[in-house]
């Protein structure tokens, strides 16, 4: 069995602590067992996981994985963390906050030969993979993908860019290499509003 913790307990990190403790059948999660997880918060056990510091969960010998579903901003210093431990890391996009950054992770990952995985788990979904069958050969001329949700705390999502960085992800995957040609952001604070409208050449423009 692989030893494994989770980092955050969020959304995320409350869907990873379920999928851990109940495997699908025959599935390669059956391999890894949840040693604990580690929060900010105090809770005790969840759904009999027990919450550990995170220096146990760093000092572990056995723990061999950690999945990272804490927010944006804390992504870097905590992949480099389990690296520098000896960890394999999974964390939820986006791996950090500048390019820069995500590079000498990368580096350090290798150098360590350890695995690091951004999960981008939408693009793993059923109503996904009919969505690239339907585009599969085609020409995209012109298209525009809107989506909504909560204002960010921009202290710990980072850019608003990258509270849609799991859509601009979709777009490559589905239509390759992307250019900005443009980008615009609109605030109104006194309505907690907030918008950004980007545009995209694909390769062929």
């Amino acid at each position: 069995m692989f030893g494994t913790v989770v980092v955050g307990v969020g959304i995320a990190g409350l869907a990873r602590i379920r999928d851990l403790m109940n495997p699908m059948p025959s599935s390669p999660s059956e391999h890894l067992k949840l040693l604990g997880f580690v929060s900010r918060r105090s809770f005790g056990n969840i759904n009999e996981a027990k919450q550990i510091s995170l220096e146990d969960a760093l000092r572990s010998k056995e723990i061999h994985a950690a999945f990272i579903s804490t927010e944006n901003k804390s992504h870097e210093e905590t992949i480099r963390m389990f690296l520098e431990a000896g960890k394999h890391v999974l964390v939820e996009y986006p791996m950090a906050l500048s390019a820069k950054a995500a590079h000498e992770l990368w580096d350090m990952a290798e150098q360590k030969d350890k695995v690091l995985h951004v999960e981008h788990i939408e693009l793993l979904t059923e109503e996904y993979k009919q969505l690239k069958k339907e585009v599969a050969g085609k020409d995209l001329v012109k298209g525009t993908l809107h989506f909504t949700g909560s204002v960010l705390d921009e202290n710990k999502a980072g850019f608003p860019a990258f509270s849609g960085i799991a859509r601009l992800t979709w777009l490559i995957d589905l239509f390759g290499d992307l250019t900005v040609t443009s980008a615009t952001r609109e605030q109104q604070k006194e309505k907690n509003y907030s918008r950004m409208t980007v545009h995209f050449l694909t390769t062929n423009k």
